[in-house]
């Protein structure tokens, strides 16, 4: 990085930091904290539910997703328009009308304390590990880059999250997270437009989408039943969808982003926002890291895009056969021009079935690396990764863009993490004030409540700088984040649909199916986790919902058999 990348880098950040913490300053009572005063209009709560979920694994981790497996990724979101307009009518409303501060303390209105404080602690476990992983995804970024200890990056990335998230709260968090939506966005195109000027003069944007076609990472809609295909249609409307609603609905982090709107309708305007751009925004990013694809069959790419992980490797009894496979993919890079060459004339499929051929040898080979780094790693006793989808866009930045672009990309990635942490830090700090120590101490002045609600943000931030700290990479960054998503979520969502739906079921039959299923999704996960069977983690959110619907519809009708029983023994 050059001097100009560095001022640009620090400069955004500092900028975001200093401007949440002055415009926010000197909350007076816990509704201005937490709510921000139900002042925000419907673009700052659409952009603040969108910066909430576009952290940084979405714009480090999505373009390397669709670099190695195409645009399926983008039917996870299929079903977002879906939930938008289930929220829109019935939980917002709803909200509203109860005054909440929390979407849990419906649920002990409706239900019972234990039911309310079991939702909220579901809620503070997830969130808790994901407010982690969006702190950890650009601490790789950097440690990577500079060459920096990654347990001091955590550190620094979660204290300038904590200055002034504590400091504002809610409002601090929104009117940041308008600004950072103005650099992710900004800077997102700006990579878009120069990665196409760094295709040869001859390769055309037409040209770039048939050679990815070609490759097929173009491939979007997928219909099949298969259990085995992770990204579908059917995942996309049914896991996606009751996914969304629970992440949307019931998810603090996200309902308290809409909770600080003006009215019912500034709410409702503020999602319908987000469910109309998230999926083309996607679409996008995705495309992006396609087009870093078709970049990298013009331009010789790394046989491991992990620049530590190489350097291990290299470092180790393995060197030689590692350097072997770097000059197998330089010769079979070489005959994968000549075959592009002869598809962009003649569009024949021998030609098209050729390229796939190669990349498929490609693959081969950089599978051959992972597993030589793996060795190099366990060899030398070092935790290294070989996986390397995260860094793809990255190594893309730092290689091939002009400085001064090369600040503002990584400025947009950590924009990206520290708007998605600030977010879920306060939704933790105001479900734990309000759900959990509200109820346990009594009474308390709004001074007193605001002090703990400062203490309880600072306090999950500390914690999220440890999970951080002891975190590790998963296959791909975003996929932890929903797998983590999914193991709770339709649980939560299923106590939340029978608590708007079902009159008839109570308190104690909730409370015991909630338990019940939640070991039962955490079993189908490691099941499934091990190959003992085969269900991807987006049905998770079906499965869980319908488990606990079914489950306590079972012991509320079981309740209500001996009930009767006892009353006609009377």
């Amino acid at each position: 990085m050059q001097t100009l990348d560095w001022i640009v880098l620090i400069g955004t950040l500092l900028t975001i930091v200093i401007y949440g913490t002055i415009q926010t300053r000197g909350s007076k009572n816990v509704e201005d904290y937490l709510k921000g005063g139900n002042q925000s209009k419907w673009w700052t709560i659409g952009l603040s539910v969108m910066a909430t979920q576009a952290s940084a694994i979405t714009f480090l981790s999505t373009p390397g997703q669709a670099f190695n497996d195409g645009m399926g990724f983008v039917q996870f979101y299929f079903g977002l328009p879906i939930a938008m307009i289930v929220i829109c009518m019935v939980f917002i409303p709803l909200y509203h009308r109860l005054k909440v501060y929390t979407a849990y303390e419906f649920l002990e209105n409706r239900f019972d304390r234990k039911t309310r404080s079991l939702t909220a602690i579901l809620f503070l476990i997830q969130r808790g590990l994901a407010a982690g992983i969006t702190i950890f995804a650009p601490a790789i970024i950097l440690s990577a880059v500079l060459g920096w200890n990654l347990l001091l990056l955590n550190i620094i990335i979660g204290v300038l999250v904590i200055i002034y998230t504590v400091s504002g709260g809610t409002k601090a968090v929104n009117v940041t997270q308008k600004h950072q939506m103005v650099v992710i966005f900004t800077g997102m195109v700006i990579a878009f437009i120069l990665i196409l000027n760094q295709l040869p003069d001859d390769i055309t944007f037409k040209k770039a989408v048939e050679i990815a076609g070609a490759s097929g990472k173009m491939e979007v809609l997928d219909f099949s039943f298969d259990l085995n295909n992770r990204y579908t249609v059917w995942t996309g409307l049914i896991g996606g969808t009751f996914l969304m609603l629970s992440y949307f609905g019931t998810d603090q982090s996200q309902v308290q982003r809409y909770l600080s709107g003006k009215s019912v309708k500034e709410m409702q305007l503020g999602l319908m926002f987000n469910g109309l751009l998230k999926i083309p925004m996607q679409f996008f990013i995705l495309f992006v890291g396609v087009m870093v694809f078709v970049f990298y069959q013009f331009n010789q790419a790394p046989v491991n895009f992990n620049p530590t992980a190489t350097e291990i490797v290299l470092n180790s009894e393995y060197a030689e056969e590692y350097k072997a496979i770097q000059e197998e993919q330089k010769i079979l890079f070489e005959n994968k021009q000549t075959a592009i060459s002869r598809f962009m004339s003649t569009k024949n499929d021998e030609n098209k079935t050729s390229i796939a051929t190669f990349n498929e040898a490609n693959d081969v080979l950089r599978n051959k690396a992972k597993v030589l780094i793996e060795k190099a790693g366990d060899a030398q006793n070092i935790k290294v990764e070989s996986n390397d989808k995260d860094y793809v866009f990255i190594h893309f930045i730092l290689n091939n863009l002009p400085k001064g672009l090369i600040g503002l990309l990584l400025a947009v990635i950590l924009s990206a993490a520290m708007s998605s942490t600030a977010s879920e830090l306060n939704a933790l700090a105001s479900t734990t004030t309000i759900d959990l120590y509200k109820h346990k101490v009594g009474d308390k002045t709004e001074l007193q409540m605001l002090k703990a609600s400062r203490w309880f943000t600072l306090l999950w931030g500390i914690i999220a700088i440890g999970v951080a700290c002891i975190a590790n990479l998963a296959e791909n960054l975003i996929q932890l984040v929903n797998i983590i998503g999914s193991i709770f979520y339709g649980n939560v969502l299923g106590i939340f649909l029978l608590a708007f739906f079902f009159k008839y079921v109570k308190a104690n039959a909730v409370f015991t199916a909630a338990l019940i299923t939640q070991v039962i999704v955490i079993t189908l996960f490691l099941l499934n986790r091990f190959e003992i069977i085969n269900l991807p983690f987006l049905w998770l959110n079906f499965v869980g919902c319908v488990i606990v619907i079914a489950i306590a519809f079972l012991l509320q009708s079981k309740n209500e058999y001996f009930n009767r029983i006892n009353y006609k023994n009377i």
